[in-house]
Protein backbone atom coordinates (compact mmCIF):
# COMPACT_ATOMS: atom_id res chain seq x y z
CA UNK A 1 0.00 0.00 0.00
CA UNK A 2 3.30 1.74 -0.21
CA UNK A 3 1.49 3.97 -3.27
CA UNK A 4 -1.81 5.30 -0.69
CA UNK A 5 -4.20 3.06 -2.07
CA UNK A 6 -5.82 1.80 2.06
CA UNK A 7 -8.96 -0.19 0.65
CA UNK A 8 -11.04 2.86 -0.62
CA UNK A 9 -13.06 2.30 -3.81
CA UNK A 10 -15.05 4.96 -5.56
CA UNK A 11 -17.42 5.05 -8.69
CA UNK A 12 -15.51 7.75 -10.91
CA UNK A 13 -18.22 9.79 -13.04
CA UNK A 14 -15.43 10.63 -15.11
CA UNK A 15 -14.34 6.59 -16.36
CA UNK A 16 -18.03 5.25 -15.26
CA UNK A 17 -16.40 2.56 -12.87
CA UNK A 18 -15.62 1.76 -9.49
CA UNK A 19 -12.15 2.42 -9.26
CA UNK A 20 -9.28 1.93 -6.65
CA UNK A 21 -8.46 5.36 -4.40
CA UNK A 22 -4.73 6.48 -5.03
CA UNK A 23 -4.45 10.03 -4.16
CA UNK A 24 -1.72 12.16 -5.41
CA UNK A 25 0.03 12.89 -2.19
CA UNK A 26 -1.16 10.89 0.77
CA UNK A 27 -0.19 13.04 2.95
CA UNK A 28 -2.25 15.59 1.77
CA UNK A 29 -5.14 14.29 0.05
CA UNK A 30 -7.59 16.80 -1.56
CA UNK A 31 -11.04 17.14 -2.07
CA UNK A 32 -13.36 20.47 -3.55
CA UNK A 33 -17.27 20.02 -3.51
CA UNK A 34 -19.16 22.50 -4.55
CA UNK A 35 -21.40 24.62 -2.01
CA UNK A 36 -24.49 27.17 -1.86
CA UNK A 37 -25.72 30.14 -3.30
CA UNK A 38 -26.56 32.16 -0.60
CA UNK A 39 -28.99 34.11 -1.86
CA UNK A 40 -31.84 32.06 -0.31
CA UNK A 41 -31.62 29.25 2.77
CA UNK A 42 -30.56 26.11 2.07
CA UNK A 43 -33.32 23.68 0.86
CA UNK A 44 -33.44 19.71 1.64
CA UNK A 45 -31.58 18.94 -2.00
CA UNK A 46 -28.70 20.95 -1.14
CA UNK A 47 -28.72 19.15 2.05
CA UNK A 48 -27.65 15.80 0.52
CA UNK A 49 -24.27 16.72 -1.41
CA UNK A 50 -23.50 17.99 2.44
CA UNK A 51 -24.02 15.06 4.10
CA UNK A 52 -22.57 12.85 1.80
CA UNK A 53 -19.15 14.00 0.86
CA UNK A 54 -19.42 15.17 4.72
CA UNK A 55 -18.70 11.52 5.27
CA UNK A 56 -16.41 10.68 2.49
CA UNK A 57 -14.57 13.49 4.23
CA UNK A 58 -14.67 11.82 7.90
CA UNK A 59 -13.48 8.21 5.82
CA UNK A 60 -10.65 9.96 4.53
CA UNK A 61 -9.68 11.83 7.77
CA UNK A 62 -9.95 7.93 9.52
CA UNK A 63 -8.00 5.98 6.60
CA UNK A 64 -5.12 9.06 6.03
CA UNK A 65 -5.20 11.18 9.71
CA UNK A 66 -7.06 14.41 10.05
CA UNK A 67 -4.12 16.38 9.44
CA UNK A 68 -3.77 15.12 5.83
CA UNK A 69 -6.86 15.93 4.28
CA UNK A 70 -7.23 19.12 3.02
CA UNK A 71 -11.50 19.89 2.09
CA UNK A 72 -12.43 22.92 0.47
CA UNK A 73 -16.12 23.59 -0.13
CA UNK A 74 -17.00 27.24 -1.41
CA UNK A 75 -19.71 29.74 -1.28
CA UNK A 76 -21.22 30.84 -4.24
CA UNK A 77 -21.84 34.51 -3.34
CA UNK A 78 -21.24 35.83 -7.00
CA UNK A 79 -24.85 35.90 -8.38
CA UNK A 80 -26.90 38.39 -10.66
CA UNK A 81 -29.68 37.95 -8.14
CA UNK A 82 -27.37 38.66 -5.04
CA UNK A 83 -25.40 41.46 -7.38
CA UNK A 84 -28.41 43.79 -7.92
CA UNK A 85 -29.60 43.54 -3.91
CA UNK A 86 -26.56 44.47 -2.84
CA UNK A 87 -26.22 47.59 -5.24
CA UNK A 88 -29.88 48.39 -4.19
CA UNK A 89 -29.41 48.16 -0.74
CA UNK A 90 -25.97 49.16 -0.42
CA UNK A 91 -25.20 51.45 -2.82
CA UNK A 92 -22.25 53.70 -0.87
CA UNK A 93 -20.27 50.51 -0.35
CA UNK A 94 -17.85 48.73 -2.09
CA UNK A 95 -19.26 45.70 -4.15
CA UNK A 96 -17.34 43.12 -2.32
CA UNK A 97 -18.94 44.56 1.80
CA UNK A 98 -22.37 44.73 -0.02
CA UNK A 99 -22.40 41.57 -1.30
CA UNK A 100 -21.19 40.59 2.39
CA UNK A 101 -23.82 42.51 4.12
CA UNK A 102 -26.74 41.16 1.50
CA UNK A 103 -25.71 37.06 1.68
CA UNK A 104 -24.28 36.90 6.09
CA UNK A 105 -27.93 35.94 7.25
CA UNK A 106 -28.20 33.38 4.53
CA UNK A 107 -24.83 32.09 5.04
CA UNK A 108 -24.93 32.18 8.86
CA UNK A 109 -27.96 30.11 8.71
CA UNK A 110 -26.51 27.71 6.62
CA UNK A 111 -23.46 27.01 8.61
CA UNK A 112 -26.01 26.63 11.53
CA UNK A 113 -28.29 24.30 9.73
CA UNK A 114 -25.63 22.02 8.56
CA UNK A 115 -23.90 21.59 12.07
CA UNK A 116 -27.49 20.46 13.17
CA UNK A 117 -27.08 18.07 10.42
CA UNK A 118 -23.82 16.94 11.86
CA UNK A 119 -20.96 17.44 9.54
CA UNK A 120 -17.84 18.49 9.97
CA UNK A 121 -16.83 22.29 8.54
CA UNK A 122 -14.31 21.99 5.46
CA UNK A 123 -10.89 23.02 5.74
CA UNK A 124 -11.17 26.28 3.73
CA UNK A 125 -14.52 27.84 2.80
CA UNK A 126 -13.68 30.37 -0.17
CA UNK A 127 -15.87 33.11 -1.13
CA UNK A 128 -16.29 33.56 -4.78
CA UNK A 129 -16.28 37.24 -4.33
CA UNK A 130 -12.87 37.13 -2.90
CA UNK A 131 -11.26 35.23 -5.93
CA UNK A 132 -12.31 37.55 -8.40
CA UNK A 133 -9.66 39.75 -8.80
CA UNK A 134 -5.69 39.70 -8.10
CA UNK A 135 -5.34 38.95 -4.79
CA UNK A 136 -2.44 40.23 -2.84
CA UNK A 137 -1.50 36.63 -1.55
CA UNK A 138 -0.74 35.59 -5.24
CA UNK A 139 -3.57 32.86 -4.98
CA UNK A 140 -5.41 32.18 -8.36
CA UNK A 141 -8.16 34.44 -9.10
CA UNK A 142 -10.76 34.47 -11.65
CA UNK A 143 -9.42 37.40 -14.09
CA UNK A 144 -6.03 35.52 -14.03
CA UNK A 145 -7.51 32.44 -15.03
CA UNK A 146 -9.74 33.95 -18.23
CA UNK A 147 -6.44 36.09 -19.33
CA UNK A 148 -4.42 32.92 -19.34
CA UNK A 149 -6.66 31.56 -21.39
CA UNK A 150 -7.25 34.49 -23.92
CA UNK A 151 -3.04 33.76 -23.97
CA UNK A 152 -3.63 30.16 -25.00
CA UNK A 153 -6.00 30.36 -27.77
CA UNK A 154 -9.02 29.37 -25.35
CA UNK A 155 -10.96 32.10 -24.83
CA UNK A 156 -11.85 35.08 -26.96
CA UNK A 157 -14.10 38.82 -26.99
CA UNK A 158 -17.30 39.20 -28.41
CA UNK A 159 -20.03 41.18 -27.94
CA UNK A 160 -18.96 42.59 -24.52
CA UNK A 161 -18.23 39.05 -23.15
CA UNK A 162 -15.70 36.46 -23.37
CA UNK A 163 -15.97 33.33 -24.27
CA UNK A 164 -14.75 30.09 -23.75
CA UNK A 165 -13.49 28.62 -27.14
CA UNK A 166 -15.18 24.70 -26.96
CA UNK A 167 -13.78 24.27 -30.65
CA UNK A 168 -10.32 24.42 -29.02
CA UNK A 169 -10.35 21.47 -26.78
CA UNK A 170 -11.03 18.46 -28.67
CA UNK A 171 -11.92 16.22 -26.44
CA UNK A 172 -14.93 19.16 -24.62
CA UNK A 173 -17.08 16.78 -23.56
CA UNK A 174 -15.45 13.71 -21.74
CA UNK A 175 -17.13 14.06 -18.12
CA UNK A 176 -20.92 14.43 -19.63
CA UNK A 177 -19.80 12.36 -22.41
CA UNK A 178 -21.42 14.57 -24.91
CA UNK A 179 -19.58 15.94 -27.71
CA UNK A 180 -19.86 19.20 -29.81
CA UNK A 181 -21.83 17.90 -32.74
CA UNK A 182 -24.67 16.83 -29.92
CA UNK A 183 -24.61 20.54 -28.82
CA UNK A 184 -25.14 22.14 -32.11
CA UNK A 185 -28.26 24.36 -32.33
CA UNK A 186 -31.69 23.10 -32.17
CA UNK A 187 -34.60 23.94 -33.41
CA UNK A 188 -35.88 25.93 -29.86
CA UNK A 189 -32.06 26.90 -29.11
CA UNK A 190 -31.34 30.16 -30.38
CA UNK A 191 -27.58 30.73 -30.64
CA UNK A 192 -26.12 33.75 -30.25
CA UNK A 193 -24.42 35.63 -33.36
CA UNK A 194 -20.92 36.72 -31.59
CA UNK A 195 -20.61 32.46 -30.71
CA UNK A 196 -17.97 30.49 -32.55
CA UNK A 197 -19.61 27.49 -31.16
CA UNK A 198 -22.85 26.61 -30.05
CA UNK A 199 -21.88 25.66 -26.91
CA UNK A 200 -19.28 28.17 -26.19
CA UNK A 201 -20.01 29.53 -22.50
CA UNK A 202 -19.49 32.75 -20.43
CA UNK A 203 -16.33 33.70 -18.90
CA UNK A 204 -16.87 37.30 -18.28
CA UNK A 205 -19.72 39.61 -18.69
CA UNK A 206 -19.70 43.50 -18.96
CA UNK A 207 -21.65 45.46 -17.02
CA UNK A 208 -24.22 48.24 -17.60
CA UNK A 209 -23.77 51.35 -15.41
CA UNK A 210 -26.65 50.22 -13.12
CA UNK A 211 -25.50 46.51 -12.85
CA UNK A 212 -22.84 45.97 -10.00
CA UNK A 213 -19.44 44.80 -11.49
CA UNK A 214 -15.37 44.15 -10.71
CA UNK A 215 -12.82 46.31 -12.68
CA UNK A 216 -10.82 43.89 -15.07
CA UNK A 217 -9.11 44.14 -18.75
CA UNK A 218 -12.19 43.83 -20.65
CA UNK A 219 -13.99 46.22 -18.58
CA UNK A 220 -16.55 46.54 -15.70
CA UNK A 221 -18.14 43.25 -15.18
CA UNK A 222 -18.64 40.42 -13.59
CA UNK A 223 -18.19 36.85 -13.97
CA UNK A 224 -19.70 33.75 -15.38
CA UNK A 225 -20.73 30.89 -13.31
CA UNK A 226 -17.91 28.33 -14.62
CA UNK A 227 -14.91 30.33 -13.67
CA UNK A 228 -15.73 30.72 -9.88
CA UNK A 229 -14.91 26.97 -9.37
CA UNK A 230 -12.04 26.55 -11.05
CA UNK A 231 -10.23 29.31 -9.14
CA UNK A 232 -11.11 28.72 -6.02
CA UNK A 233 -10.19 25.21 -6.28
CA UNK A 234 -6.31 25.87 -7.90
CA UNK A 235 -6.03 28.61 -5.01
CA UNK A 236 -6.41 25.83 -2.16
CA UNK A 237 -5.81 22.54 -3.79
CA UNK A 238 -3.35 23.27 -6.79
CA UNK A 239 -3.97 22.65 -10.56
CA UNK A 240 -4.74 18.75 -10.61
CA UNK A 241 -6.46 17.28 -7.27
CA UNK A 242 -7.96 14.46 -6.18
CA UNK A 243 -11.67 14.40 -5.67
CA UNK A 244 -14.08 17.13 -6.85
CA UNK A 245 -17.65 16.28 -5.95
CA UNK A 246 -20.99 17.76 -6.21
CA UNK A 247 -24.61 16.88 -7.08
CA UNK A 248 -25.46 14.92 -10.48
CA UNK A 249 -27.56 17.90 -12.06
CA UNK A 250 -23.89 19.62 -11.97
CA UNK A 251 -22.44 17.66 -14.46
CA UNK A 252 -23.21 19.56 -17.20
CA UNK A 253 -22.97 21.91 -17.84
CA UNK A 254 -20.75 23.60 -14.55
CA UNK A 255 -18.12 20.40 -13.91
CA UNK A 256 -17.66 19.82 -17.71
CA UNK A 257 -16.74 23.26 -18.07
CA UNK A 258 -14.99 23.96 -14.99
CA UNK A 259 -12.77 20.48 -16.44
CA UNK A 260 -12.27 22.71 -19.50
CA UNK A 261 -11.69 25.72 -18.19
CA UNK A 262 -9.01 24.54 -15.55
CA UNK A 263 -7.06 21.69 -18.02
CA UNK A 264 -6.87 24.30 -20.75
CA UNK A 265 -5.39 27.30 -18.91
CA UNK A 266 -2.96 25.01 -16.79
CA UNK A 267 -2.28 22.80 -19.43
CA UNK A 268 -2.78 19.66 -17.57
CA UNK A 269 -4.57 16.37 -18.82
CA UNK A 270 -7.00 16.44 -15.80
CA UNK A 271 -8.19 18.71 -13.29
CA UNK A 272 -9.44 16.16 -11.00
CA UNK A 273 -8.85 12.49 -10.42
CA UNK A 274 -12.03 10.87 -9.34
CA UNK A 275 -15.63 12.86 -9.73
CA UNK A 276 -18.19 11.93 -7.78
CA UNK A 277 -21.69 12.57 -7.66
CA UNK A 278 -25.01 12.60 -5.21
CA UNK A 279 -28.35 11.74 -6.97
CA UNK A 280 -31.58 13.65 -7.47
CA UNK A 281 -33.60 14.38 -4.84
CA UNK A 282 -37.56 14.31 -4.55
CA UNK A 283 -39.76 15.32 -2.15
CA UNK A 284 -42.97 12.75 -1.40
CA UNK A 285 -42.68 11.09 -4.86
CA UNK A 286 -42.43 14.65 -7.03
CA UNK A 287 -40.01 17.04 -7.65
CA UNK A 288 -39.14 19.52 -5.17
CA UNK A 289 -40.20 23.10 -6.56
CA UNK A 290 -42.05 25.95 -4.73
CA UNK A 291 -44.77 25.62 -7.54
CA UNK A 292 -45.62 22.02 -6.53
CA UNK A 293 -46.29 23.25 -2.71
CA UNK A 294 -43.15 20.73 -1.73
CA UNK A 295 -40.41 23.18 -1.37
CA UNK A 296 -38.71 22.69 2.13
CA UNK A 297 -35.69 24.48 3.47
CA UNK A 298 -32.93 22.75 6.35
CA UNK A 299 -34.32 25.44 8.64
CA UNK A 300 -38.30 24.73 7.71
CA UNK A 301 -37.53 21.14 8.50
CA UNK A 302 -35.69 21.58 11.70
CA UNK A 303 -37.30 24.56 13.13
CA UNK A 304 -41.18 24.39 12.04
CA UNK A 305 -44.15 22.04 11.63
CA UNK A 306 -44.14 22.63 7.59
CA UNK A 307 -43.06 19.07 7.21
CA UNK A 308 -45.02 16.00 8.58
CA UNK A 309 -47.14 18.33 10.92
CA UNK A 310 -43.60 18.98 13.53
CA UNK A 311 -40.12 19.39 13.71
CA UNK A 312 -37.59 16.97 12.92
CA UNK A 313 -33.99 16.23 14.78
CA UNK A 314 -30.58 17.11 12.46
CA UNK A 315 -29.56 13.48 12.96
CA UNK A 316 -32.72 11.91 11.70
CA UNK A 317 -32.19 14.14 8.85
CA UNK A 318 -29.14 12.87 8.27
CA UNK A 319 -29.76 9.37 8.93
CA UNK A 320 -32.57 9.48 6.51
CA UNK A 321 -30.75 10.60 3.74
CA UNK A 322 -27.89 8.48 4.15
CA UNK A 323 -30.44 5.34 4.24
CA UNK A 324 -30.31 5.62 0.69
CA UNK A 325 -26.87 5.08 -1.42
CA UNK A 326 -25.33 8.41 -2.58
CA UNK A 327 -25.45 7.84 -6.05
CA UNK A 328 -28.96 6.55 -5.90
CA UNK A 329 -32.19 9.06 -6.61
CA UNK A 330 -33.66 9.62 -3.28
CA UNK A 331 -37.85 10.17 -2.52
CA UNK A 332 -37.66 12.19 0.62
CA UNK A 333 -40.36 11.37 2.54
CA UNK A 334 -42.47 11.40 6.05
CA UNK A 335 -42.03 7.62 6.18
CA UNK A 336 -38.45 7.73 5.57
CA UNK A 337 -37.60 10.22 8.48
CA UNK A 338 -40.37 8.31 10.90
CA UNK A 339 -37.87 4.87 9.78
CA UNK A 340 -35.18 6.98 10.58
CA UNK A 341 -36.18 8.10 13.78
CA UNK A 342 -37.02 4.86 14.93
CA UNK A 343 -33.64 2.98 14.19
CA UNK A 344 -31.86 6.07 15.97
CA UNK A 345 -33.97 5.61 18.84
CA UNK A 346 -32.36 1.57 19.18
CA UNK A 347 -29.09 2.77 18.04
CA UNK A 348 -29.10 5.35 20.98
CA UNK A 349 -30.59 3.10 23.74
CA UNK A 350 -27.84 0.19 23.05
CA UNK A 351 -24.84 2.78 22.81
CA UNK A 352 -26.17 4.09 25.85
CA UNK A 353 -24.68 0.88 27.74
CA UNK A 354 -21.22 1.18 26.15
CA UNK A 355 -18.54 2.22 29.01
CA UNK A 356 -17.09 5.36 29.06
CA UNK A 357 -14.14 4.17 27.47
CA UNK A 358 -13.44 4.61 23.88
CA UNK A 359 -13.78 1.93 21.57
CA UNK A 360 -12.09 2.14 17.88
CA UNK A 361 -14.13 2.12 15.42
CA UNK A 362 -15.43 -1.17 14.13
CA UNK A 363 -13.61 -2.61 10.89
CA UNK A 364 -16.93 -3.61 9.27
CA UNK A 365 -17.85 0.01 9.43
CA UNK A 366 -15.10 1.18 7.58
CA UNK A 367 -14.94 -1.61 5.50
CA UNK A 368 -18.64 -1.23 4.29
CA UNK A 369 -17.95 2.84 3.77
CA UNK A 370 -14.40 1.96 1.74
CA UNK A 371 -17.03 0.08 -1.36
CA UNK A 372 -17.94 3.26 -2.38
CA UNK A 373 -19.76 4.51 0.50
CA UNK A 374 -22.16 1.75 1.01
CA UNK A 375 -23.95 3.10 4.38
CA UNK A 376 -26.67 0.74 4.01
CA UNK A 377 -23.97 -2.02 4.98
CA UNK A 378 -22.80 0.08 7.17
CA UNK A 379 -26.32 0.55 8.89
CA UNK A 380 -26.97 -3.27 8.75
CA UNK A 381 -23.68 -3.59 11.07
CA UNK A 382 -24.81 -1.30 13.56
CA UNK A 383 -28.54 -2.37 13.82
CA UNK A 384 -27.07 -5.62 14.40
CA UNK A 385 -24.57 -4.26 17.51
CA UNK A 386 -27.97 -2.47 18.58
CA UNK A 387 -29.60 -5.98 18.62
CA UNK A 388 -26.40 -7.21 20.22
CA UNK A 389 -26.19 -4.89 23.13
CA UNK A 390 -29.77 -4.93 24.23
CA UNK A 391 -30.33 -8.48 23.49
CA UNK A 392 -27.28 -10.11 25.31
CA UNK A 393 -26.54 -7.18 27.33
CA UNK A 394 -22.98 -6.76 25.31
CA UNK A 395 -21.01 -3.85 26.91
CA UNK A 396 -18.39 -4.83 23.63
CA UNK A 397 -21.46 -4.63 21.23
CA UNK A 398 -22.40 -1.50 22.61
CA UNK A 399 -18.80 0.60 23.06
CA UNK A 400 -18.51 -0.14 19.17
CA UNK A 401 -21.81 0.71 18.21
CA UNK A 402 -21.01 4.20 19.95
CA UNK A 403 -18.14 4.53 18.06
CA UNK A 404 -19.35 4.24 15.02
CA UNK A 405 -22.26 6.74 15.70
CA UNK A 406 -19.61 8.89 16.53
CA UNK A 407 -17.46 8.29 13.43
CA UNK A 408 -20.46 8.73 11.09
CA UNK A 409 -21.54 11.95 13.02
CA UNK A 410 -24.78 11.01 14.79
CA UNK A 411 -25.84 12.37 18.55
CA UNK A 412 -25.17 9.93 21.32
CA UNK A 413 -27.44 11.50 23.78
CA UNK A 414 -30.72 10.28 23.68
CA UNK A 415 -33.85 12.17 21.40
CA UNK A 416 -36.09 14.30 23.97
CA UNK A 417 -39.62 12.94 25.21
CA UNK A 418 -42.57 14.34 23.71
CA UNK A 419 -44.47 14.05 26.05
CA UNK A 420 -47.08 15.58 24.21
CA UNK A 421 -47.13 13.02 22.08
CA UNK A 422 -47.32 10.07 24.51
CA UNK A 423 -50.13 11.48 26.53
CA UNK A 424 -52.13 11.59 22.99
CA UNK A 425 -50.78 7.89 22.19
CA UNK A 426 -52.12 6.65 25.72
CA UNK A 427 -55.76 8.27 25.68
CA UNK A 428 -56.01 6.97 22.33
CA UNK A 429 -55.16 3.49 23.45
CA UNK A 430 -57.37 4.19 26.72
CA UNK A 431 -60.51 4.71 24.66
CA UNK A 432 -59.40 1.46 21.73
CA UNK A 433 -59.34 -0.46 25.28
CA UNK A 434 -62.92 0.82 26.17
CA UNK A 435 -63.96 -0.15 22.93
CA UNK A 436 -62.32 -4.00 23.30
CA UNK A 437 -60.11 -2.85 20.01
CA UNK A 438 -57.16 -4.87 22.03
CA UNK A 439 -55.29 -4.99 19.24
CA UNK A 440 -55.10 -1.55 17.97
CA UNK A 441 -54.30 -0.75 21.70
CA UNK A 442 -51.57 -3.29 21.58
CA UNK A 443 -50.28 -1.66 18.57
CA UNK A 444 -49.96 1.53 20.16
CA UNK A 445 -48.16 -0.39 23.44
CA UNK A 446 -45.81 -1.92 20.81
CA UNK A 447 -44.97 1.41 18.67
CA UNK A 448 -44.15 3.41 22.13
CA UNK A 449 -41.88 0.69 23.26
CA UNK A 450 -39.79 0.99 19.91
CA UNK A 451 -39.23 4.12 20.76
CA UNK A 452 -38.49 3.10 24.18
CA UNK A 453 -41.46 4.30 26.22
CA UNK A 454 -42.59 1.52 28.14
CA UNK A 455 -46.22 1.72 29.53
CA UNK A 456 -47.19 0.45 32.77
CA UNK A 457 -51.11 -0.41 33.65
CA UNK A 458 -52.60 0.23 36.88
CA UNK A 459 -56.02 2.00 38.64
CA UNK A 460 -56.90 4.90 40.00
CA UNK A 461 -57.07 3.72 44.00
CA UNK A 462 -60.21 5.84 44.36
CA UNK A 463 -62.12 5.82 41.42
CA UNK A 464 -61.24 2.03 40.55
CA UNK A 465 -60.52 3.15 36.16
CA UNK A 466 -57.70 2.36 34.69
CA UNK A 467 -54.77 4.64 34.65
CA UNK A 468 -51.52 4.42 32.36
CA UNK A 469 -48.15 5.43 33.49
CA UNK A 470 -44.69 5.82 31.17
CA UNK A 471 -40.98 5.57 31.61
CA UNK A 472 -38.33 6.50 29.02
CA UNK A 473 -36.91 2.21 28.86
CA UNK A 474 -32.77 2.45 28.88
Amino acid sequence: MSNGFKGLRLHNTLTRTKEDFVPIDPDNVRMYVCGPTVYDFAHIGNARPVIVFDVLNRLLRHLYGADHVTYVRNITDVDDKINARALRDFPDLPLNEAIGKVTKKTADQFHKDVAVLGTLPPTFEPRATEFVQPRADGKADMIGLIQRLIERGHAYEAAGEVLFDTGSMPDYGQLSKRNLDEQQAGARIAVDAHKKNPGDFVLWKLSSPEEPGWDSPWGRGRPGWHIECSAMSAAYLGEVFDIHGGGLDLIFPHHENEIAQSRCAHGTDVMANYWLHNGFLQVEGRKMSKSEGNFVTINELLETEKFGGRKWPGDVLRLAMLMTHYREPIDFSVRKLEEAENTLRKWKRAADMAPSEAAPVPAGIVEALSDDLATSGAFQLMSHLAGQAAGDDDAQAAAALKSAMQFLGFELQAADVDEDAIAKAIAERLALIAAKDWASADRIRAELLEQGVQLKDGKDPATGERVTTWEVKR
